[in-house]
C-alpha cells in the first residue's frame, strides 16, 4: 500500500482504498478483491453473506438513538476496468494497483485506478468503523462484475437486501444528486472470413493509433474525443481504395464501456506505392489531428515496415466489414428533451477485430428512453444485414426513471443545502447505474445516487479528487444521521 495515503481524511476510507488496490478486481476476476472484503468484515466483527452470483451483503446493527431509522443500503461495484498505457507492463490479474497522489489528486501510475467505484465501496464499508457516524439499520451491498455487464445486480434475488432506502455511490461528480440513468444494450457483430496468399512484391506495415484520452463510454460521449477505431476504419479504406492495400488483420479498441483510445492493422502494399503510401500516412495524421485539436492533443498515427504477411483476408470480405464499421453511427446520437446537457442516446464503436478467421466488432448502446435504444438495436440489425454480417443483441438493461418525488433525495438535497450552504444539482446521467437492475427487483426502492468527483474513469488518466472524498464522505455521513423514521 501506498502509505501515504493513510495521512489523507477520511482515513479509514483510504485505509480501504489502499487495501483495494493492492487486491486485483478486474471485471469478472474480483476473488482477491472480495476475500479482503470478507477478511475486513472478520475483523470488525461484521456479519456478512454472499449470493450466488458473488455479491456480498454486510450487516451493521444501528448505533445507540437510532434504531427506529428507515434501513438503507449502501451500495457500490467491486469490479474495475482494466486499462493500461501501451508502454506499461501490468498484469491486472496479478499486479496492485499503484496509486499516487498528485497535486490534489489520487491517479494510478499508467493504468485505471479503480475509484470508479472503489472509492464508493470503501466509503460506505468506513461508514461502519469510523467513530461518531451515527446510522440507522445498515446494509452495505457490494456487487461484481458491474462494468462487463452488470451481472451482480441482474443477479440479485429478492429477499437477499431487506433494507428499504438505497444510495447508490458510484456517481462521479461531487455535489450532483442523481435519480435517473440510461439503459444499455450490447451489439456483438460477427463474420468469418477466409484468406488468400499475399500478392507478390508487396511490402508489409503496421498501423497505429495511439495518445487518445478514451474516456467512459457514458460520461465521456458528449466531448468530443476521438475514437481510434473509427479512425483506423477511415485510413485503412483510404488505403485499400487509393493504394490498393491488403488487410491481414486488425485490433482496436478494448472494453465496451470504454471509448477506444488505441488500434492497430497488418497490411501489405504493392512495393511501388509503398512511398505515396507512407507519405499518405503523414499527410492523414496531420488531418486527423487538426480535426481533433481541441480534444486530442497527444494523437498520433503513423506506420511502420514490418515483415510482409503471408496471407491477407479476401477483399470483399475485409471491404463489407469496413464499410459496417464506418457506417455504424459512434457518439453523440441525441440530447435529452427533458433534461438540460443530457445525452439521451449515444454508441461507442468500442472493439473490432479481423484475426484466426473471425471479423467482430462490439458496440455498447446507451438510451434513457427505451423505444430509442430499441430503434438503434434495429438500425444496428439493419446495418448488419447490408454488410453480410452475424449480429447478436445482449445485455439489455433498463433506464432508472427519475423521480423527482423520491423522500431520500429530498432529503439529500435538504442535508447538503444545509451542510454546504448551497444548492446541489438535481441530475440524471448518460452512464448506467445499476438502480435500473434493482427497481425491477425491488420496486419499492427508494433510491438516489451521488459520490466524489472522479474524471476520465475507463481510462489511465482516471483520478479522483482528494478533497471531494472529504466531502463526498461527511455528505454521506450527514445523510444517515438524517434518515427518516420508519
Amino acid at each position: 500500500m501506498n502509505t501515504e495515503l493513510l495521512k489523507l481524511y477520511p482515513h479509514d476510507l483510504w485505509e480501504n482504498f489502499g487495501n483495494l488496490c493492492d487486491a486485483p478486481h478486474p471485471s469478472k476476476h474480483e476473488e482477491a478483491a472480495l476475500a479482503w472484503a470478507k477478511g475486513w468484515a472478520k475483523e470488525h466483527n461484521i456479519q456478512v453473506e454472499q449470493d450466488k452470483t458473488g455479491n456480498l451483503l454486510f450487516t451493521i446493527p444501528a448505533t445507540k438513538g437510532m434504531e427506529d431509522r428507515t434501513p438503507v443500503i449502501l451500495q457500490g461495484h467491486i469490479d474495475m476496468v482494466p486499462q493500461a498505457d501501451s508502454d506499461k507492463k501490468h498484469d491486472f490479474l496479478k499486479d496492485p494497483i499503484e496509486p499516487i497522489i498528485d497535486n490534489g489528486w489520487v491517479r494510478a501510475n499508467k493504468t485505471t485506478l479503480g475509484a470508479d467505484n472503489g472509492v464508493g465501496v470503501c466509503a460506505a464499508m468506513a461508514c461502519a468503523t469510523t467513530k461518531g457516524v451515527k446510522h440507522g439499520p445498515l446494509e452495505i451491498l457490494v456487487t461484481v462484475d458491474e462494468e462487463t455487464g452488470m451481472t451482480g445486480a441482474e443477479g440479485l434475488k429478492k429477499g437477499f437486501v431487506k433494507g428499504k432506502i438505497l444510495i447508490n455511490l458510484d456517481s462521479e461528480t461531487e455535489g450532483e444528486l442523481y435519480v435517473g440513468c440510461a439503459g444499455g444494450l450490447d451489439a456483438n457483430f460477427e463474420r468469418k472470413y477466409t484468406t488468400v496468399a499475399t500478392p507478390e512484391d508487396m511490402k508489409g506495415f503496421k498501423f497505429i493509433v495511439t495518445g487518445l484520452h478514451g474516456g467512459h463510454s457514458g460520461m465521456d460521449i458528449n466531448l468530443g474525443r476521438a475514437n481510434a477505431n473509427k479512425i483506423a476504419v477511415r485510413f485503412l479504406t483510404k488505403a485499400i481504395n487509393d493504394f490498393d492495400a491488403c488487410i491481414a488483420s486488425i485490433d482496436g479498441g478494448g472494453l465496451r464501456n470504454a471509448i477506444p483510445r488505441e488500434a492497430t492493422a497488418i497490411l501489405a502494399v504493392p512495393a511501388k506505392k509503398a512511398t505515396a503510401f507512407k507519405n499518405f500516412a503523414k499527410k492523414f495524421e496531420t488531418m486527423v489531428k487538426a480535426e481533433f485539436a481541441a480534444t486530442e492533443e497527444n494523437l498520433a498515427i503513423s506506420v511502420k515496415a514490418v515483415d510482409t504477411p503471408t496471407k491477407v483476408i479476401r477483399e470483399k470480405a475485409v471491404r463489407q466489414f469496413l464499410g459496417m464499421i464506418f457506417a455504424i453511427p459512434n457518439g453523440v446520437l441525441r440530447m435529452s428533451d427533458s433534461m438540460e446537457n443530457l445525452v439521451e442516446t449515444s454508441n461507442n464503436v468500442a472493439n473490432f477485430k479481423a484475426e484466426n478467421g473471425v471479423m467482430s466488432a462490439k458496440c455498447l448502446l446507451r438510451s434513457s428512453v427505451d423505444s430509442a435504444k430499441d430503434a438503434l438495436g434495429d438500425r444496428m440489425t439493419a446495418i448488419a444485414e447490408l454488410a453480410e454480417c452475424g449480429l447478436e443483441l445482449t445485455g439489455a438493461y433498463p433506464g432508472w426513471k427519475p423521480n423527482m418525488e423520491s423522500p431520500i433525495m429530498n432529503t439529500c438535497r435538504e442535508v447538503y443545502k444545509k451542510k454546504f450552504k448551497t444548492e446541489p444539482k438535481i441530475m440524471a446521467i448518460h452512464a448506467g447505474l445499476e438502480c435500473g437492475l434493482f427497481g425491477a427487483c425491488y420496486p419499492d426502492w427508494d433510491m438516489v445516487s451521488f459520490g466524489p468527483t472522479i474524471e476520465h474513469p475507463h481510462s489511465p488518466v482516471e483520478r479522483v479528487n482528494i478533497e471531494s472524498v472529504g466531502k463526498f464522505f461527511d455528505f454521506l455521513t450527514e445523510v444517515l444521521k438524517n434518515v427518516p423514521v420508519k
